[in-house]
């Protein structure tokens, strides 16, 4: 008979896998936020610049002749040879399908797409003619950008393919596991008022069924007469974004309209919204709108647009009252301009500190804000490649969820503006010639490191040194039964950079996500590292918290106020 003082050894080491698993199971809660969508990493497109992958729908001939109206590839030419375009150029659906591959080879998750709703079929004529450079002048431009609804209901047509319709676009993108973010609008309709003459569709708004529901009649806001005239109902005053028609968010048929239309795409297989321009209208309106989302699509993630670089004025967005909308983190985009950009005296990490709001501040989490350091509202980042590596590395280990605009793995177009070539089309042959771009590669590897480790996703912050060239923190993930630790080096001077870290480690084999290889660190020890020059490595450890200083710091991070 054997002896029942020995068991087998799979025996041993099943009772230590089951112990540890249960102490995992028994083991305090820390993380910076449970929301699913955090997981992800979004590449954002403005579809009709991103690539032409069907020329049957581009409508070449839409507008007419008339070099005032005609709607595609509408140059404004710049100095020493440059060029801008206001203009259709034909991106769509079957672009951004067909290289779908190439995003997410780069890491990413989710794409965001401009809105795909029904634009003016021709150039606006009213408004300020635009030219190099030029902000919030609207004549002679197009609704390629799908910002100028006219029905919400209706998708416009330069963005399908037979077969190809959005139910088709989001199921395809599924298909190649890439969920869609949807971009929407709720302020505002198309250009509505300076036309020399007035322009079909141009400040009229459809419903589903393509009957008229509101007219702006080329009248300046404050000539509108909703009190006689129903069809200025839809409308308020005074002129807010250049000669747009603002929706007057206190006539409950345009919270109906809106509503509805975007409960439609929802259903259409779109995964979360982006709301542009949120901060136009007020809290009120916003909760109702997110309130009726959720009700179809419990959990549903959205995410406002509000251009303002003071926390206080963006953050009542994120509060429950106000709907539970994330927003985009423009206070960190103005921070990490400075730290990563080519200024004369660039900044240190400590600048990024005080915007991270890791220990109380406005929000209602600071995890779940949409991190980013450029868009199509603004200049480019002005950086050299080591300045996007560097941005890049930052935001894919730091709190929040990271978004890269088109482009930007090559630095496209770097240090430009709208009207001076911050949307120029990107195309095919762009596309594949990053394969291989220095910025595109490091992208790609500190991404695919993020993909893989719920700490870089969901993990609090807890920051270590902030200071110069070098940047260490922890993010510390365990909910349960999934227990990681990832330590974060950055470098982001010309030489290579010593770290030794001490504080808050915890003994154990920590696994190297990018040299590769393994670091033994026991009790009491510290971990020495060398980080090349515009480097990162993360250090990841699957195990539970069991050093108690680390554990009262986590413990204090969890107790952290924030607002409801």
């Amino acid at each position: 008979m054997p002896n029942p003082k020995f068991r087998p050894l799979a025996a041993v080491l099943l009772a230590a896998l089951s112990a540890q698993a249960a102490a995992a199971d028994a083991a305090p809660d820390y993380y910076g936020t449970l929301e699913p969508f955090a997981s992800e990493s979004v590449y954002f497109v403005v579809t009709d610049r991103f690539v032409n992958g069907d020329t049957g729908n581009d409508h070449r001939d839409q507008g007419g002749p008339d070099p005032a109206t005609r709607s595609f590839d509408r140059p404004i030419p710049g100095p020493d040879g440059e060029s801008d375009n206001i203009g259709y150029l034909g991106g769509d659906f079957k672009g951004v399908l067909d290289n779908v591959g190439y995003i997410r080879d780069m890491g990413f998750t989710a794409v965001w797409i401009t809105p795909i709703v029904d634009q003016p079929d021709a150039a606006f004529t009213g408004g300020k003619p635009v030219s190099w450079g030029s902000f919030w002048t609207d004549q002679g431009k197009t609704g390629y950008h799908g910002y100028w609804g006219v029905n919400f209901y209706k998708l416009d047509e330069h963005l399908p393919s037979p077969g190809l319709d959005f139910a088709g676009f989001t199921q395809a993108m599924h298909g190649q596991k890439m969920k869609v973010v949807l971009d929407i609008v709720g302020n505002h309709a198309s250009p509505a008022f300076s036309m020399p003459k007035s322009q079909p569709e141009f400040g009229k708004v459809y419903d589903r069924d393509g009957k008229l529901l509101a007219d702006h009649q080329n009248l300046p806001p404050d000539q509108l007469d909703p009190a006689h005239n129903p069809l200025h109902a839809f409308f308020r005053a005074p002129a807010e974004i250049a000669e747009l028609a603002s929706f007057n968010d206190g006539n409950p048929a345009v919270l109906d309209y809106l509503s509805g239309a975007y409960l439609q795409w929802l259903g259409q297989g779109a995964d979360a919204l982006r709301i542009d321009t949120i901060g136009w209208m007020p809290h009120t309106f916003w909760k109702q709108f997110a309130d009726r989302m959720r009700a179809q699509r419990p959990g549903l993630f959205m995410f406002g647009e509000n251009f303002e670089y003071d926390p206080a004025k963006i953050a009542p967005h994120t509060w429950a009252k106000n709907g539970s909308i994330s927003v985009l983190d423009f206070p960190l985009k103005e921070r990490m301009a400075q730290v990563f950009g080519r200024g004369d005296k660039p900044h240190g990490f400590e600048n990024l500190q005080p915007r991270l709001y890791l220990q109380g501040g406005p929000y209602a989490n600071p995890y779940e804000l949409m991190t980013f350091y450029d868009n199509h509202d603004m200049p480019r980042l002005d950086a050299s490649d080591n300045g996007f590596i560097d941005a890049h590395n930052w935001l894919f280990t730091a709190r929040g969820i990271p978004v890269v605009y088109y482009g930007s793995e090559v630095g496209f177009m770097r240090g430009r503006a709208e009207h001076a070539g911050n949307r120029n089309y990107f195309g095919q042959e762009r596309v594949d010639a990053a394969v291989g771009n220095p910025i595109r590669e490091n992208l790609k590897r500190i991404a695919r490191v993020r993909a893989a480790s719920p700490a870089l996703q969901r993990g609090v912050q807890l920051d270590v040194l902030l200071q110069g060239d070098r940047a260490a923190f922890y993010r510390v993930y365990q909910h349960e039964g999934v227990a990681q630790i990832a330590l974060v080096l950055l470098n982001k001077g010309d030489a290579p950079a010593q770290f030794e870290v001490k504080r808050w480690l915890q003994p154990g084999q920590w696994k190297a996500a990018i040299g590769g290889g393994q670091v033994g660190v026991a009790e009491g020890k510290s971990l020495a590292a060398t980080v090349p020059a515009h480097g990162v490595e993360v250090y990841l450890l699957d195990a539970p918290v069991v050093r108690a200083d680390l554990a009262r710091a986590l413990d204090a991070a969890m107790r952290t106020k924030r607002p409801q």
